[in-house]
């Protein structure tokens, strides 16, 4: 069990004992949790939150490059409070049936959007009108992503706006 709870938080730490309990389906972890050499933190919302003593901690002010997650990717669903990372309480999309189809995004650390490729165009759907920076930045990225899912093909990638217009369209090799 403890080691079950380290790899957690070294993949999703800081985080809740009931944070923990999500993931795990597993309950009655409190009494685990509180005897391990774990760092404690008080969230925003003065919820404790545990970690790995040697995690690393950068600033509050650095930033976090756009990263695209998969599907059913595990940062989204891993936690009972979802709202560090996805303030707006939006459902995870898991569409019913043949699985996923939808990937997201994030910036700054929080979910900005979903993803999905169709007909060799990456299609990118933010939630909110991004500012140039961070529109550019996603670019980047995404640039990054076609050339892993598909190396040699030339893909098209469009950024939507949060309306679903299209907004700007880029060919990548």
């Amino acid at each position: 069990m403890d080691e079950l709870i380290l790899r957690y938080l070294g993949a999703f730490g800081p985080a809740s004992v009931a944070d923990i309990q999500a993931w795990s389906g597993l309950t009655r972890l409190r009494d685990v949790v509180e005897r391990l050499p774990l760092r404690t933190f008080r969230a925003e919302t003065g919820q404790l939150l545990y970690d790995l003593p040697d995690a690393p901690r950068p600033s509050a002010d650095t930033p976090a490059p756009p990263r695209f997650l998969p599907e059913y990717d595990n940062l989204l669903l891993s936690h009972r409070d979802r709202t560090r990372l996805n303030p707006d309480n939006r459902p995870v999309p898991l569409p019913p049936g043949q699985g996923a189809s939808t990937g997201t995004f994030l910036i700054d650390g929080m979910w900005h959007g979903t993803w999905h490729i169709r007909d060799q165009t990456l299609h990118i759907q933010p939630f909110t009108t991004l500012t140039n920076a961070d529109h550019d930045a996603l670019l980047i990225e995404a640039v990054q992503l076609a050339a892993f899912i598909a190396p040699h093909t030339i893909h098209d990638i469009v950024v939507d706006k949060p309306d679903r217009l299209p907004d700007r369209k880029a060919s990548v090799r």
